[in-house]
């Protein structure tokens, strides 16, 4: 049997590593247009500033290496430009020689990657432009800054990527700007969820910029739509990436409008014998069922597996893929896991959402840290859709148990009953997932209504609007306008002062306290009660960005001359 191999890193090293494995006779031959076959791509950005300290350990694998130990052979600066599917052979240009030949062969494994979009602009022969994909372009950022000594940076493109970038350009003391076309930073998040990322990237001191697209460049700026002009003596593109299949042209691989690989569960493709995997083929979305392109090294690593099995003649397949995901931004984390509240509306499927504030292990235990967590999940058996979670230490591992639920389409009664494990240093008795899943089983049985920061607004004119914190408290973190304060441990005795024939609106902190208040105005003898999920807290985080907002909105209009 003999194998060839487009592309290396996680899916086409992968598959050739298990591909040896399940066969030591099959001859394996693996083409990499660079120079690397395995490297650590989620660790480029901390080599640029500074965590990591050694070249040597972005790569996984030297060719060498892998050679001797899988008996691959790997052949990099070899760039394969076309496949003919009925000859069974592809093209190979040979970068070092200049040399084009062909090569044959009983199956093809397809895994080019993905590049980053770079779209023509004017300006941008003025500036000092990059995009991160491998090892190269990391060392030509970390050089640049290295020799030129930059004073600012802008990141066009608030993802993953995009955010690693503008912390660990901070790191290295570049003063940096964020600009994202999106009206928040990080696609997989919603709004509610991303304004306290967004006054966290303005907080610890960088420029933000939402809802502007960037227009051009000048060789110290970065020019917006609106003719704001970002300060930039360099800028990182992170608009994205795009499927690496032009080579393609003219196979029969059936590709779809973004030039993606479409796939079946066994990860073939429309041609016989030739299979895709990684970045540049599609998946099956476990949640709307959607096809599409989930770009992320755990997936592409799964597929590299049951690429190699199918091709040996075993039974696997890929059964689909949920974009979980998790970033470290200075001391905030981010986590998400399934559908957003966002896709769920896109794709017509009903949902229920709630927010739970916990801290990250038992209160009384020095150095915890609360973290916000958002659930959504089915108005009728309470099964988990997606979560997004925001906090610090913790948000990872309670993001993977959501991942699982997720998964394995568990419902949020399945949350409380996880047996989670549980020390002062570690977590609570009852962990943050356990309290999603009670917080979510308390509204989808009624005895909790909720409200939320966006809709503070737009209350009925007759509500009545409580406050049932501490006196202490709204004096120290302020309350949301119009709210009347009685304290949650006084409500039964002044029962006489509120009005329960209205609509009633509770808030506290975090929500806790408001479904205390809740149950006693409902059990009380009042006809509608809400409470505000996730609290004050989350109010004044929406406030804030909102302001953070408007102040950058006058900003630019001062900088680019414009009346406001």
């Amino acid at each position: 049997m003999k194998v060839l191999i487009v592309g290396g890193v996680a899916g086409g090293a992968g598959a050739a590593a298990r591909l040896r494995r399940n066969d030591e006779k099959a001859e394996i031959i693996l083409f990499e247009k660079g120079e690397y076959i395995s490297f650590a791509n989620c660790g480029l950005p901390y080599y640029i500033g500074g965590t990591i300290t050694e070249r040597a350990k972005l790569q996984v694998q030297t060719p060498q290496a892998f050679r001797a130990r899988f008996n691959v052979d790997v052949r990099v600066q070899h760039e394969v430009t076309g496949v003919d599917s009925a000859a069974k052979t592809v093209t190979v240009k040979n970068h070092a020689t200049g040399e084009t030949y062909t090569e044959s062969y009983d199956s093809l494994v397809l895994s080019p990657g993905a590049s980053p979009i770079r779209p023509k602009m004017p300006g941008m022969e003025e500036n000092h432009i990059f995009t991160l994909r491998n090892i190269p372009d990391t060392y030509a950022i970390y050089d640049h800054i290295q020799q030129a000594a930059p004073k600012t940076a802008a990141v066009i493109g608030a993802g993953f990527i995009g955010l690693e970038m503008a912390e660990n350009l901070a790191d290295r003391g570049l003063a940096v700007s964020v600009v994202e076309a999106a009206p928040h930073v990080m696609a997989p998040l919603d709004m509610d969820m991303a304004h306290t990322v967004h006054n966290y990237i303005r907080g610890k001191g960088l420029g933000l910029y939402v809802g502007k697209k960037c227009s051009g460049f000048t060789k110290d700026s970065v020019l917006l739509d609106d003719g704001t002009a970002v300060p930039a003596d360099m800028v990182i593109l992170s608009i994205g990436v795009a499927p690496e299949t032009r080579f393609l042209e003219g196979s029969g691989v059936e590709l779809g409008r973004r030039g993606e690989i479409l796939v079946d569960e066994e990860l073939r493709t429309s041609v016989p014998d030739i299979y895709a995997l990684g970045d540049a083929a599609t998946v099956k979305n476990i949640v709307t069922g959607k096809v599409q392109v989930i770009p992320l090294a755990g997936p592409a690593n799964k597929q590299a597996r049951i690429v190699a099995d199918v091709i040996c003649g075993k039974k696997a397949r890929y059964k689909g893929s949920q974009g979980t995901s998790v970033m470290k931004f200075f001391d905030q984390v981010v986590a998400c896991t399934g559908e957003k509240e966002e896709s769920l509306k896109a794709a017509g499927i009903p949902f229920h959402k709630t927010f739970t504030i916990s801290a990250s292990h038992a209160g009384y235990y020095p150095g915890s840290s609360q973290m916000i967590v958002k659930l959504l999940y089915t108005p009728d058996e309470g099964k988990v859709l997606g979560a997004q979670i925001v906090g610090g230490d913790g948000v990872d591992k309670r993001i993977d148990h959501l991942a699982n639920a997720v998964r394995f389409g568990l419902t949020v009664y399945d949350l409380q009953e996880m047996e989670l494990a549980y020390a002062p240093p570690f977590s609570s008795a009852k962990d943050p997932v356990n309290m999603a899943g009670f917080v979510a089983q308390n509204v989808l049985e009624g005895t909790m209504n909720p409200f939320y920061a966006e809709d503070v607004e737009d209350l009925p004119e007759n509500a009545v609007c409580i406050d049932v914190r501490a006196p202490r408290e709204l004096e120290a973190l302020g309350t949301v306008p119009g709210f009347v304060n009685i304290p949650v441990d006084q409500l039964r005795q002044r029962l006489d002062e509120i009005d329960l024939s209205k609509p009633l609106y509770i808030t506290c902190q975090v929500g806790l306290r408001g479904y205390v208040a809740q149950r006693i105005l409902a059990q009380s003898g009042a006809n509608e009660v809400h409470n505000l999920s996730g609290g004050y807290t989350l109010y004044s985080a929406y406030r804030k960005d909102l302001a953070g907002m408007a102040d950058a909105e006058k900003k630019s209009c001062a900088s680019c001359g414009k009346q406001e």
